[in-house]
């Protein structure tokens, strides 16, 4: 018998630049953490043993991530553990694939998630070759393959983005993340990782330090280092249950991955979130909260956009209230599940009155979009 999936306590680690803060903490002692607190936020009070561990990793050393971290957590060794790797939309569609388990009846438990170490990554090299590679492809020959920064510049180019909005959004998102710390809105989703509580990046910007930046992908490109996200370490859970649990949480009421033209791929959460949105059977008005993977300001723009949402103005609090990961870092493999971490704490935690809608959604390198909405239950 199974259920709608709600998810009933999330948590995150501080996130910290790569090859700073967590430089030397491998990415299983990342995920152990947050796997450990959300597992006993929900066995504390009802006692259920954890069926599975899904988590998000891009770059990580191979040997399923999930399950070592699982292991690396205590749970015990039936507890077996998926590495799912959708790029940066792998946290995300990490609690997706849990939902879909917990919605068929297969498990009652699932812890979900994600987690990186771009500090520890492995560097890999091709047979015969004398020097790593920077990364794998995202799309095979005959098709465009784009890095994500010259491919951000390029949906700032092709939808009108300018670098002044750019700089706006990003010196925003690193302003409302240094007033939900100092109004204690992360104390209670960060789990502390060698005595370290807070994020290590969000910093005030200045106006006129943003626009003397150069162009750090194309030349005269819109696309800067200052509204650009930084390669970044960290690790998110969240865990689910069916509905008929009685537990009070976010409700998963529609989930998406969606394929998009791979020269494009900031594009992907527009055709995602409109999926989502339509299976629900809702439009945008309705929605209350919304965390959008924030890799790049002209990405977050252009698909805000599309979809009718003004985060410099109108809806400054609601799309990423909190700050994204312009301000807080970007762990490729655990972002999709820090922002509806971020959710949890912008909805259940504060309090929100039953079906409040919220919506988390990522852009993924290749040419891929992921979204989900949810809805408070109490």
């Amino acid at each position: 018998m199974g259920g709608r999936p709600v998810v009933v306590a999330a948590c995150r680690t501080p996130i910290g630049t790569a090859g700073h803060a967590f430089k030397d903490v491998t990415v299983d002692r990342l995920a152990a953490p947050v796997i450990q607190a959300v597992t006993q936020a929900v066995t504390g009070e009802a006692g259920r043993p954890v069926d599975d561990v899904v988590l998000g990793n891009c770059m990580g050393p191979g040997g399923n991530v999930a399950r070592v971290s699982a292991l690396a957590a205590g749970l015990g060794h039936g507890v077996p553990g998926l590495t799912v790797d959708r790029q940066c939309g792998s946290g995300l569609a990490a609690i997706l694939v849990a939902g879909q388990a917990v919605a068929a009846g297969e498990m009652d438990l699932v812890i979900a998630g994600g987690a990186e170490s771009a500090s520890t990554a492995p560097l890999r090299t091709p047979r015969g070759a004398d020097r790593p590679y920077e990364r794998a492809p995202f799309a095979p020959d005959g098709h465009p393959d784009p890095d994500m920064g010259p491919a951000a510049d390029a949906l700032a180019a092709a939808y009108g983005i300018s670098r002044d909005r750019q700089d706006d959004y990003a010196r925003l998102s690193h302003a409302k993340a240094l007033a939900a710390r100092a109004a204690g809105a992360f104390d209670q989703e960060i789990v502390p990782i060698g005595g370290r509580a807070e994020d290590q990046r969000p910093r005030v910007l200045r106006a006129a330090s943003l626009a003397r930046l150069p162009a750090a992908f194309v030349p005269g490109g819109t696309v800067t280092a200052g509204n650009s996200s930084p390669v970044s370490d960290g690790a998110a859970a969240v865990a689910l249950v069916p509905e008929r649990a009685g537990l009070p949480g976010l409700r998963l009421v529609a989930g998406s991955v969606v394929g998009c033209d791979p020269a494009l791929p900031g594009w992907g959460p527009v055709p995602a979130v409109r999926r989502v949105l339509a299976r629900a059977g809702v439009d945008m008005g309705r929605v209350a909260a919304v965390e959008i993977v924030e890799a790049f300001a002209a990405q977050v723009l252009a698909v805000t956009d599309a979809l009718g949402l003004d985060p410099l103005e109108a809806d400054r609090e609601r799309v990423c209230a909190g700050g994204g990961a312009l301000a807080l870092g970007h762990p490729w493999g655990a972002t999709g599940a820090v922002v509806v971490t971020r959710l949890f704490s912008r909805l259940v935690r504060a309090g929100a009155p039953a079906g409040t809608l919220g919506l988390a959604a990522a852009a993924v390198g290749g040419g891929l979009g992921v979204a989900a909405l949810f809805e408070v239950v109490a």
